[in-house]
């Protein structure tokens, strides 16, 4: 790598000055996405700036179905969470088989959807959740935070702090995991609640996670894998790589979401 300025912010005014003082300043937690982003020279950041101290970031915070997370909680905080599992026994699923420990035990929630990587996990679940995301300066929903690949409504200088939702009556998730690194070649996160039905889809976009109306409204009438045979979503705007082909994730999404759907059911 190059080099690179570190600095540890000790509160948000504080990293809120690193950054405004730094040529071109980037926010680490864990460091997950960015730091193998640096390593390839995707990201070439001047300074970082470490949020990982800076207190009132952590935390979980549950209160019947209301359910907030800090930002700087890691997956494995959200894994062990008992509260997590009773409230919301998806997202509790989804973050034990994120990665492998190291990366369970470094990467968080905040730093999973600050980057809105297309193989992430977390922005499926909080834009079929239909969660708000809470900034440094404001607070946005899922449907206008994720706006594309690698992009967020997130401004320059903004941080995000938290997340919060109201556990749906029913959630599931299921993905296809790549066999090295356990990342969502397609992952699909199926919610029911008092809005309806609502179905997210992370690993498959071209620009990123995105719901799936299609099924959304076979499952309107009738929330059950069976509503699903023979259903099928469109393959134009998804990705193909060396690992599957645009067809062939267009498949996933749908069998993903069977399986997330009998979950949730059962």
């Amino acid at each position: 790598m190059y080099q690179t300025n570190y600095h540890r912010a000790s509160s948000l005014e504080d990293a809120a000055k690193l950054h405004s003082g730094a040529d071109e300043a980037k926010y680490v937690s864990g460091g997950m996405t960015l730091i193998p982003a640096m390593k390839t020279r995707l990201s070439a950041p001047s300074d970082l700036i470490d949020l990982r101290h800076v207190e009132g970031l952590k935390g979980i915070r549950v209160s019947g179905r209301e359910v907030e997370i800090g930002a700087a909680t890691t997956h494995a905080d959200i894994a062990q969470s008992k509260e997590i599992e009773s409230a919301c026994p998806a997202l509790h699923y989804m973050a034990n088989h994120i990665g492998d420990p190291l990366v369970r035990h470094m990467g968080t929630i905040g730093g999973s959807v600050a980057n809105n990587d297309p193989a992430q996990d977390y922005p499926a679940a909080l834009l079929a959740m239909d969660a708000t995301i809470v900034t440094s300066k404001r607070e946005v929903k899922a449907d206008a935070f994720f706006t594309g690949l690698f992009e967020t409504a997130l401004e320059e200088d903004e941080i995000v702090t938290a997340v919060k939702f109201t556990a749906p009556e029913k959630c599931g998730y299921e993905k296809f995991r790549n066999p090295a690194s356990r990342y969502a070649m397609t992952g699909v996160f199926v919610a029911k609640g008092a809005g309806g039905v609502r179905v997210a889809v992370t690993g498959a976009g071209e620009n990123g996670v995105f719901r799936a109306k299609e099924l959304e409204e076979k499952l309107a009438s009738d929330f059950s894998a069976g509503a699903l045979d023979g259903a099928t979503v469109p393959s134009s705007n998804l990705m193909s790589d060396m690992h599957a082909s645009s067809e062939y994730r267009a498949n996933l999404v749908v069998v993903m979401a069977k399986r997330a759907v009998a979950k949730a059911a059962g």
